[in-house]
């Protein structure tokens, strides 16, 4: 297949709209499951999926962008290209020894607020998606939950998420 050629100008508006439809196709497969087979089949099935493409998604990324170094300054590069940290857009804070994702505007979540069907839980998809990238970027990386969905969580803040490096542990 050959892939049409964008200019410039053209480029950016076109990587927006494959994001938007990317968002939409997920959002959609989410509530269709939800509709025919119930909330907590739906939960289970984004769960394994995002897992999943967490996984499949880090490899591609550090492979097309030649990411090779471990540590959590190759997982913030990671997250530069990752597409949901574009769509939401993740607010990522970078320290030499953690790194504070925050996601402050959740197209998913406002959608579903939206509709009047409620915030769905992510948290624990969320954290099988972090663990699976980390798996790839580093194993020595720690995932923590700060706060997402079903979790109490400031109005201006969906979920917040910390990344540091095991102490002691080297593999």
């Amino acid at each position: 297949m050959k892939i049409p050629q964008f200019n410039n100008e053209e480029l950016q508006p076109y990587v927006e709209f494959m994001l938007n439809q990317f968002r939409k196709t997920d959002g959609f497969w989410f509530l269709g499951v939800e509709n025919t087979f119930g909330y907590d089949a739906a939960i289970k099935m984004n769960e394994e999926v995002w897992h999943r493409m967490g996984k499949i998604m880090t490899r591609e990324i550090k492979e097309r962008f030649s990411i090779e170094e471990k540590g959590l300054k190759a997982l913030v590069k990671v997250f530069r290209y990752f597409p949901w940290a574009i769509i939401s857009p993740y607010e990522i804070e970078a320290k030499d020894d953690e790194i504070i994702v925050s996601i402050p505007h959740c197209p998913s979540q406002e959608a579903r607020l939206k509709r009047g069907l409620g915030e769905y839980n992510c948290k624990d998809m969320h954290f099988g998606e972090f663990t699976s990238m980390v798996e790839e970027v580093d194993r020595n990386i720690k995932v923590e939950c700060l706060f997402a969905p079903p979790d109490p969580h400031p109005k201006e803040l969906f979920c917040k998420w910390c990344f540091t490096m095991n102490k002691g542990k080297i593999e």
